[in-house]
């Protein structure tokens, strides 16, 4: 995806953990960040607890969603995606990508990897790998400053 792209349809999803959302109810109100991960990326696990902290921190101001990307057949075992999510405090809604629909959309071939979009719906940052939560705070107090001018 190329920076100030519309965000894709949230559609193709096998199964939906922790409640199932729109597009449609992402945009208009405020930023949201798109977060990829899989079960057997060890830096996703690693990175989920500032992940966590960022969606606790920024509840009232940002939406926080995961998608579960399957990097091999172990990683659509939906009981070890649940049992993983978890154990590691992932209650943001999590979009399950067992089929590869909403990765394509993205063209997206990263985990860990992020996705700001504005209030508006537009892509203002992507990252991917492990490191670099700084920036991504950084990023998303950027776009969230921006909102807050324009009210």
């Amino acid at each position: 995806m190329k920076l100030r792209e519309p965000m894709p349809e949230l559609n193709g999803a096998v199964d939906w953990l922790n409640g199932q959302v729109t597009k449609e109810e992402l945009v208009g109100e405020k930023p949201t960040l798109i977060h990829f991960w899989s079960i057997s990326c060890h830096l996703c696990k690693e990175a989920m607890p500032q992940v966590n902290e960022f969606r606790d921190k920024y509840q009232d101001k940002l939406n926080v969603v995961a998608v579960h990307m399957p990097r091999s057949e172990d990683d659509l075992d939906l009981n070890e995606i649940k049992k993983v999510a978890a154990d590691h405090d992932i209650t943001q809604p999590i979009f399950v990508d067992s089929e590869m629909k909403l990765t394509d959309a993205f063209e997206n071939q990263y985990v860990p990897a992020y996705y700001v979009f504005d209030k508006d719906g537009k892509l203002r940052h992507f990252q991917a790998g492990g490191g670099g939560m700084k920036m991504l705070e950084k990023r998303v107090n950027r776009v969230l400053g921006e909102m807050e001018k324009q009210q």
